[in-house]
């Protein structure tokens, strides 16, 4: 069962902000009113609310529209990311939105290349999925034998001296964004092809290139499915290990 957490928070909020709301214009509530005259169960759901809506709607704002915590589920972004890191995912980056529902209220930005984004699965909007943007609106990218060429330019692709995974690791130059890619099998690649970027939509991509599952299957991104843009780990932690202490705090490249 998925519990989604933004409308449980929303529900919460709302609901002890009418309490809180009904007690100070209707029950007049004061420090000079008698709570002893309110019945015992009405008195100690007024007295929650006031405590806790204030938290609430704190989180409610932080989480909805500066920061939001995420979870790395798989290998998919290796080297970059690691199972078991926690991350902080920026919700302001690509524009405000309404929480729940997910509507954008203010435009405050939109995906470069090379941004590590979070999205909403368009097939199943409850799974979140963390990828790298590749291609922007309107980009022909294609993918072959490990090299992306977008409109028409190849990225430089060069091997780097990393030895601390099984795979190659290298250095991908995405216009001047340098970032490090594992590659399981450098003669084989999986889907290689030619992809055209629609327009309101990104093309993204795992820098595991051979254990992703990106928009190389399902399809470019449209942009009412993005969550925010990645920006540190705060944790990492997989259970029965000891914490990683060197990767807090580490901005997301």
């Amino acid at each position: 069962m998925i519990i989604n957490l933004a409308l449980i928070l929303t529900v919460l909020t709302l609901f002890s902000g009418v309490i809180v709301a009904i007690d100070r214009m209707v029950w007049k509530t004061t420090e000079d009113d008698s709570r002893d005259a309110q019945p015992g169960a009405l008195r100690t759901l007024v007295e929650y609310s006031r405590s806790f809506f204030p938290v609430l709607l704190f989180v409610l704002v932080i989480r909805s529209f500066i920061f939001e915590p995420f979870r790395i589920p798989s290998g998919s972004m290796m080297p970059t990311l690691l199972k078991g890191d926690f991350i902080f995912v920026k919700k302001f980056s690509y524009g405000l939105r309404l929480p729940v529902t997910e509507s954008k209220m203010i435009e405050t930005g939109e995906p470069e290349r090379g941004d590590v984004i979070v999205f909403r699965l368009p097939t199943d909007p409850s799974v979140n999925y963390i990828k790298r943007v590749i291609g922007l609106p309107g980009d022909e990218i294609v993918y072959e034998r490990q090299r992306l060429t977008i409109n028409g330019k190849t990225m430089d692709l060069r091997q780097a001296a990393d030895a601390s995974f099984s795979a190659p690791v290298f250095v991908e130059d995405l216009d001047g964004r340098l970032h490090d890619i594992l590659v399981t099998n450098p003669q084989f690649s999986t889907r290689d092809g030619t992809y055209r970027v629609p327009e309101g939509h990104y093309f993204v991509m795992g820098d595991n290139r051979d254990r992703s599952r990106d928009s190389r299957f399902i399809g470019s991104i449209h942009e009412k499915y993005l969550v925010g843009e990645a920006s540190r780990i705060w944790m990492h932690f997989v259970p029965w290990n000891m914490p990683d202490w060197g990767r807090i705090g580490r901005k997301i490249q």
